[in-house]
């Protein structure tokens, strides 16, 4: 099973575990890193040194970040060059986090991966277009 680092700017990263926390519960090899305003590049490359450390019985980790870019992204990006065993995910909302945590067991880097992208492109969506998309399944299937 894959370990998890997650890591954004502010609260967020702490934000989201309490919300997973309320939601589902604790969380076997998950590390929130928060990367706060007064926080430094080095304080925080030594938080992600120090949870990789901690997740080093882990067969895979995988760092699940909040923006493309960002100081959070770029670190964990570089704790992972040429490291297959370690994946980088950015874009992460509270949905993809849930869903991740309860499906990593038994899935290869690559899998998570896959299944991440596929979740955060199900998730992202607006009333209109989830109302217009149940119309439609009632017209095929003859009416609800």
């Amino acid at each position: 099973m894959p370990g998890i680092i997650l890591c954004g700017h502010g609260g967020f990263a702490s934000g989201l575990e309490k919300a997973m926390l309320q939601i589902i519960g604790e969380q076997v090899d998950f590390i929130a890193i928060d990367f706060p305003k007064e926080s430094t590049t080095a304080s925080l490359w030594q938080k992600l040194e120090t949870a990789l450390e901690q997740l080093k019985n882990c067969d895979s980790v995988i760092f699940l970040t909040d923006i493309l870019g960002g100081t959070p992204f770029r670190l964990s990006a570089t704790l992972s060059q040429g490291r297959e065993d370690r994946e980088v995910i950015t874009g992460t909302s509270l949905q993809l986090l849930l869903e991740m945590v309860l499906e990593r067991d038994n899935l290869s880097v690559e899998e998570f991966r896959h299944k991440a992208l596929a979740c955060g492109r199900r998730g992202l969506t607006s009333l209109t277009d989830e109302l217009q998309r149940q119309r439609g399944c009632e017209t095929e299937d003859g009416g609800i």
